[in-house]
């Protein structure tokens, strides 16, 4: 991915012929799956799925300006670089979009991600008192301590 600071909704490719394996995203802790999007609900895969990594929460959200509140200040989020404590997933129900890593030269990595694609990055377990909490501390985030 390029550095330009354009507009981020860009696929930024340095050239079109660097391309990242999956087994190169698996060694960064990034792991890929293709699902059925169009059957979720009763997906025994995503069911599967579920029971090994101990996932008891789903959020769906529709990232788009009449269904999500808030919707730009929303998306300058994702845009800001981020990290959580917990793993962090998107399954694509429908749409397409980016989601960006970095590698271990700490250069970035842009995914495309459409319909029935899964991502998991970082597998880790976290432990609540009461209800689950997610949230991101924009980088850099050298006064976090954990």
């Amino acid at each position: 991915m390029d550095e330009s600071p354009d507009y981020p909704r860009k696929p930024h490719r340095l050239e079109p012929s660097l391309r990242v394996c999956l087994e190169q995203l698996h060694q960064l802790s990034v792991f890929c799956r293709k699902l059925d999007a169009d059957t979720y609900e009763n997906d025994p895969e995503l069911e599967k799925i579920h029971k090994e990594r101990n996932y008891s929460w789903v959020d769906i959200i529709t990232v788009c300006r009449v269904q999500l509140p808030n919707y730009e200040e929303k998306v300058k989020i994702f845009y800001e670089e981020h990290l959580h404590l917990d793993d962090e997933i998107r399954y694509i129900l429908d749409g397409s979009g980016y989601f960006d890593v970095r590698d271990k030269e700490e250069k970035w990595i842009r995914i495309f991600m459409e319909k029935g694609d899964m991502i998991t990055y970082v597998k880790a377990m976290q432990l609540f008192v009461g209800e689950p909490v997610w949230t991101a501390y924009n980088q850099p985030a050298d006064h976090f301590h954990t």
